[in-house]
């Protein structure tokens, strides 16, 4: 019997149906249609490049396996997607894509030196056992530089990130650090520097880890013994890029350990790229030899997008997954979300979402009602030293009697208060807590919570101000 693309395609669909969950299978691969099958190459429509890039991301190896079996180990997928976001009276119309050619980072072969090191050097990412250092860049091909929209929030980091790119190792910006808050792009940017170089030096090795997954990785050193066999691998990488060096806040062992690491990599030429939720002046409980040398480059901030890049980032989202709406409909969204490009593009997906999976036209009703749904789902990332400014301003402190070692009774309870708060919002250990709300330790940050909650029992009055307090931190 011939096969054709309806076959071959049900094929598919019954093996799929075997492998996935009940709602996936409804959600992302009832809708889809088999269109032509020529020599090895199976056409299927979408509705939209969002459904498009949705399946490259979460299904494509189930995908490829499926159609293997079906037509062989040359089998080729290609998608036709039919636009069905448009507006007025435009017709709709179809664009073809293959299915995504980007090969993963490849793995990077590196020639340990024996001498004075252990011979079986051991590489942290990796189960022990295994001989040959092979190492992950763990980096994300899918973070580019041509998807990081420059504006004037972001274009003195990502033109230094270009210029380390070009010259790794080579410039007056070693280290880079990237710093700003939450969702402005510093992992994107972070990750768009160690795609580039590795495009320009193949034979670089480049290394993307978070600090929390370094940590984990030195302590498990410390345990095992073999602290010089971690010093010694990452003294290999041409390009470190920590994400998140806040986190080694207060970790004193990780701090040592990476201040050799960095010595050793400024000394001999390598790159450092770093990021961070604040500057170096504003960290806390990092050492001071440290922190001078995250100085010794350039630090660079990543502002809140404006007007104008926010209007950019949307259309470049839009164009990307093939969908076309209304300009009013782009700058409602660009004015109603100004905190971050995270948030910005969670909204407009949402938006294209909606009208894709339910057929519905883009209307500002429909961008009005997912705007107004997200913006209220978004929470606040509530930091030590946003708690302390509430709590200052509400007792019309400032900040050093705040933090002062005074024992005057309602400058005691507002700070017993920045420490209940700090606990009930914050990830931060107790000992975190004590040290940035007026260098006091973990006990004292305890008995604060302690009174905190006794108080609120008993006195009517201060069970008001910390009402009042959580909801100026919930607003």
């Amino acid at each position: 019997m011939n096969k054709t693309a309806q076959s071959v395609w049900e094929n598919c669909l019954s093996f799929i149906k075997d492998n996935i969950a009940d709602q996936a299978y409804k959600t992302w691969f009832e809708p889809i249609k088999s269109v032509e099958l020529t020599d090895n190459a199976l056409y299927i429509q979408v509705p939209s490049k969002f459904f498009y890039e949705w399946l490259e991301e979460h299904y494509v190896k189930l995908l490829k396996v499926a159609l293997t079996k079906e037509l062989g180990k040359n089998a080729k997928l290609l998608y036709k997607i039919k636009m069905e976001n448009t507006y007025g009276n435009k017709q709709p119309f179809t664009e073809q894509l293959p299915s995504a050619n980007r090969v993963p980072m490849k793995p990077q072969d590196v020639d340990a030196p024996y001498k004075n090191l252990n011979p079986e050097l051991k590489n942290p990412f990796v189960i022990p056992g295994i001989r040959n250092l092979k190492i992950e860049s763990q980096l994300n091909a899918n973070y580019s530089f041509d998807n990081f929209l420059e504006g004037d929030s972001n274009r003195l980091a990502r033109s230094a990130g270009m210029a380390v790119a070009n010259k790794p190792g080579g410039t007056s910006f070693n280290p880079l650090l990237i710093f700003g808050g939450v969702g402005l792009g510093k992992t994107h940017l972070a990750h768009a520097i160690g795609v580039e170089i590795k495009d320009k030096y193949p034979e670089k090795t480049v290394l993307y880890i978070s600090a929390e997954i370094f940590t984990q990785q030195y302590i498990d050193s410390v345990k095992k013994n073999n602290r010089n066999d971690f010093i010694h691998f990452y003294q290999l990488i041409d390009v470190l890029i920590i994400d998140d060096v806040q986190f080694l806040s207060g970790k004193s062992g990780t701090q040592d350990v990476f201040f050799h690491i960095f010595n050793y990599l400024h000394q001999n030429g390598k790159q450092v790229i770093l990021t961070s939720d604040k500057a170096p002046v504003d960290m806390q409980d990092i050492e001071q030899r440290l922190l001078s040398r995250f100085k010794w480059g350039l630090s660079a901030e990543l502002h809140q997008p404006d007007y104008e890049t926010r209007i950019s980032i949307l259309k470049n989202i839009l164009y990307r997954d093939g969908v076309e709406i209304p300009d009013e409909i782009i700058e409602y969204v660009a004015r109603n979300i100004k905190s971050n490009v995270r948030e910005l593009e969670g909204a407009i997906i949402s938006l294209i979402a909606q009208s894709s999976f339910n057929k519905k036209e883009v209307t500002l009703e429909l961008a009005k009602s997912v705007v107004e749904k997200f913006v209220k789902n978004v929470k606040r990332e509530i930091s030590i030293d946003y708690i302390q400014k509430i709590v200052s301003d509400y007792f019309q402190l400032d900040l050093e009697t705040l933090q002062s070692k005074t024992r005057k009774r309602h400058i005691v309870q507002a700070r017993q208060l920045a420490m209940f708060f700090a606990k009930k919002f914050t990830k931060a250990s107790l000992a975190n807590i004590g040290s940035q709300i007026g260098d006091r330790d973990h006990a004292t940050v305890l008995h604060a919570c302690k009174t905190v909650d006794n108080l609120v029992a008993t006195d009517k009055q201060f069970k008001k101000f910390v009402e009042d307090i959580n909801k100026k931190l919930t607003l």
